[in-house]
């Protein structure tokens, strides 16, 4: 459990590190925001390239990869139901929503929860692959309609993705994998430096949030055997992600609803994945 709890404190210690330099007035709304777009366009592209060129896309081919999405599939569309039907919002807001529901966090809590608890790294890449290459670019698609003033043509529509940042180094990152060519390390060296500032700029932006704008519940109301039931039943129950709180900013839809879900989920996952590791653990 120490890489659990490894993984927590370093985020909860970068988040904290944003609310402190808000707190002392070093950054502001500007900056949270400069943060986030940032993390949008430059360094997590970089970071889904160098990630993913190193991955092994066959795990995908995996019967995680059916439990992945369908876990994803019940939780958004139990928030995009209540979302229409009860709450009335719109197409941006159900999507971030539904994302805060449903889109975890397998990237930095993801990877060292799954070797320090499962015992195998590579059994988060199905989920995250999933979420980058599929689940991601069509929410943006939906944020990019639902934001627009009309309607944008059908041919954007299906356009769109592949001019998403995070999509295309997505795809750099899996053809490489797919290819076994190797980025020179001309390339490399200072494109890994830049996808180091994916994680802390999200996290620190996020904390600016919570310290300048509105209290986490503001949004309230809306919140609503063996090793490879363990893998998945872990991997479900990981928090939302914090890329979440960046489309939302981005977008400008679904800002306090996605950051309080981060926020709530993060602060249960630990007991909830310990629960789940002592029941599932021989």
């Amino acid at each position: 459990m120490a890489g659990v709890l490894a993984g927590f404190v370093t985020i909860i210690a970068l988040i904290a590190l944003g609310a402190l330099l808000a707190q002392l007035r070093v950054l502001d709304l500007d900056a949270q925001k400069v943060l986030s777009r940032l993390a949008f366009y430059v360094a997590s592209p970089a970071l889904m390239v160098v990630t993913l060129a190193g991955a092994d896309v066959h795990q995908v081919l995996s019967a995680n990869l059916v439990a992945s999405a369908a876990a994803f599939a019940v939780a958004a569309g139990l928030y995009v139901t209540a979302s229409r039907l009860a709450f009335r919002h719109d197409l941006a807001r159900t999507t971030v929503g539904a994302l805060s529901a449903a889109y975890v966090n397998a990237g930095n809590l993801g990877l060292p929860i799954a070797a320090y608890v499962l015992g195998d790294a590579a059994l988060v890449a199905p989920t995250w692959l999933l979420q980058l290459l599929l689940l991601q670019p069509l929410a943006l698609v939906a944020l990019d309609v639902g934001v627009a003033d009309r309607r944008p043509p059908l041919r954007r529509v299906l356009r769109r993705p592949l001019s998403t940042p995070l999509t295309v180094g997505s795809l750099v990152g899996l053809a490489l994998s797919l290819t076994g060519l190797r980025i020179p390390a001309l390339v490399a060296d200072p494109l890994q430096l830049v996808a180091g500032m994916a994680v802390p700029a999200m996290l620190i932006a996020y904390g600016i949030s919570l310290r300048l704008g509105p209290r986490p519940g503001a949004g309230a109301g809306e919140l609503a055997v063996g090793a490879s039931l363990l893998a998945v039943t872990v991997l479900a129950a990981l928090p939302t992600a914090q890329n979440i709180s960046v489309h939302a900013t981005r977008y400008d839809r679904g800002v306090i609803i996605a950051r309080d879900a981060i926020f709530a989920t993060t602060a249960l996952s630990v007991p909830v994945i310990a629960l789940i590791a002592a029941i599932l653990t021989p």
